[in-house]
Parts: structure tokens; C-alpha cells; sequence
């Protein structure tokens, strides 16, 4: 199915202990190009969680802001460093002895010294927030692409009115190209009446001059190329998958085809058909920077 580029995401997931919210939204964009505002305390999963979005997204530019909450109150501990605790009283054993001192060293005492005892942060288990994240970045990603879906279900339609639309131009265009050497011819030889008078002029000399003038008119080839394009991209249209970069190609082509019809028409109603193709490209171009 064609999708756009354009799209928003959300999706919540908890568990007893903490919760993430995900929330994307997307626009057009050339590439790829993923921002993700992310807790310090999570950046750890960026690289994940980036490898997660490339599985559904191709293109545009996609921010993603990530929340998390932990409903314990308390998340400290106690850690008791026995190694310092020695330290302190071998050299508290040694003042003793050294000075002559009471050896009146208690647990309350030893206790009370810098970095015996600290409080720490307690270690989160990181498979359990990776699992908790991938499910809402899951979750969220689902639910851009199926809005990303809808809305280029709305382009494929639009589009394809528009290329139908075109395509009964260029039939009109290459049913009128015919006559327009036919009454050049007329007006040729009417026009070589009134300057020669009874003066014969051989046909051989009108006719050479006609298929001069049909050459420089003739725009079979571009409209047998532009239609070829115009069927090519409904085509494209119908596949499922990530086909903008390839319209924009040929909508590239059809633009040129459309430029050298105008550039040859020598008749104001085909002149105002390749104004009007070139139009309807115009407008096709633009939806199509919005298609993944």
C-alpha cells in the first residue's frame, strides 16, 4: 500500500514497577532522518530503539519523544564499602598504638567515617526496561504506519484521477496533431494562389515545404513517451512497496516530455493542452515529495 510521509505515532506500556510513553510524528523528507528526545537515564537504548523505527520507516524526517516514570518511591540503597571501613581502622588501630590511646573504636564510630556506608541508586533491570521501551516503540511505530497508509491511500486516489485525467489530454493532443498539417498545407497552397496568381507551382514544392513544417510540429514521439510515463507511474501507484523517489523520477521525464510539446505547438488549443499537462505535473510533483 502507498504511504505517506506524513504521520503521527503514540503508544504507552507499563508494567508494575515503571512506564514508558512513545510519541512520533513524521514529515516529508528526502531521507531518513530520526530525532529522538530521550530521558539521560535511557540514552543507553538509543541505538535500539533506532534499529527498531528502521524497520518500519524509510523515509522522512521522524522525531520521537520518548517519557519514563518508575512508580517506586524509593530506588536507594545502602552500600556498605567494607574495604574503606578496614582502611579506616587499621590506621585508627595504628593511631592507638602509636600515641598511646584508648582503643575505644565502636561500630557507631567506624560507621560515621566518609564513604563506609553510601546510598545508591538501586540497578534497574535493563532487560525488563528494553523489553517495556521496544513494546511502546512497537506500538507507536504500528500506529504511524497505518496513518501513514491512510493518508497515501488519499494521494494514490488524487494521483490517479489527475494521470487519467491527463491521459485524455495527450489522446486529444495526438488527434489534433494531424490536422494541423493538413490545413498548414491549405493555407500553404491558398497563400501561394495569391501571390503567383495563375502561376502553377509544382506539388513537389509544397510538399517538401509541408513535411518541413510537419517535422518541427510533429509530437508523436513525445506523446508516446509521455504516455508511457503517465502509465508507468499508475502502475507504481498500485505496488506495495516504497516507490517516491522513483515517481519523482518520472515525473522528472513527464515534465520534459510536456516542456517540448509546448515548445513545438504551433496551435493555441494544443499550446493550452501542454500548459494544462504541465500544470497537472506541477501539482503531481508536489504530492509526490510527501510519498515514502
Amino acid at each position: 500500500m502507498l504511504k505517506s510521509m506524513t504521520g503521527f505515532g503514540r503508544c504507552e506500556e507499563a508494567d508494575a514497577e515503571r512506564k514508558v510513553v512513545v510519541e512520533m510524528k513524521a514529515v516529508n523528507h528526502r531521507y531518513l532522518d530520526i530525532n529522538i528526545k530521550i530521558p539521560k537515564k535511557l540514552s543507553f537504548y538509543e541505538a535500539g530503539i533506532r534499529s527498531v523505527l528502521k524497520k518500519y520507516l524509510s523515509r522522512g524526517k521522524v522525531d520521537v519523544f520518548i517519557s519514563y516514570e518508575e512508580h517506586h518511591e524509593n530506588s536507594l540503597c545502602v552500600k556498605y564499602n567494607e574495604a574503606i571501613a578496614r582502611e579506616y581502622y587499621d590506621n585508627l588501630k595504628k593511631m592507638a598504638e602509636t600515641f598511646g590511646l584508648k582503643d575505644d573504636i565502636t561500630v557507631s564510630v567506624l560507621s560515621s567515617y566518609p564513604e563506609v556506608f553510601t546510598l545508591e541508586e538501586e540497578q534497574s533491570d535493563e532487560q525488563e526496561i528494553w523489553h517495556l521501551i521496544e513494546e511502546a516503540v512497537n506500538g507507536a511505530c504500528l500506529q504511524m504506519v497505518e496513518s501513514r497508509s491512510l493518508e497515501g491511500e488519499h494521494l494514490r486516489k488524487d494521483l490517479c484521477d489527475k494521470l487519467n485525467g491527463m491521459l485524455k489530454v495527450v489522446h486529444t493532443i495526438e488527434e489534433n496533431s494531424p490536422e494541423l498539417v493538413s490545413e498548414y498545407r491549405e493555407k500553404l497552397k491558398n497563400k501561394v494562389a495569391e501571390l503567383l496568381g495563375d502561376t502553377k507551382v509544382e506539388e513537389s514544392i509544397i510538399a517538401t515545404e509541408v513535411t518541413v513544417y510537419a517535422d518541427k510540429i510533429c509530437v508523436d514521439e513525445e506523446t508516446v513517451r509521455l504516455k508511457s510515463h503517465i502509465e508507468n507511474m499508475l502502475l507504481c501507484l498500485n505496488q506495495s512497496e516504497e516507490v517516491g523517489r522513483r515517481l519523482d523520477f518520472i515525473a522528472q521525464e513527464m515534465n520534459r516530455e510536456a516542456n517540448t510539446i509546448l515548445s513545438k505547438a504551433n496551435n493555441i488549443d494544443i499550446t493550452n493542452m501542454a500548459i494544462d499537462l504541465k500544470t497537472e505535473i506541477e501539482k503531481i510533483r508536489e504530492q509526490i515529495q510527501n510519498i515514502e
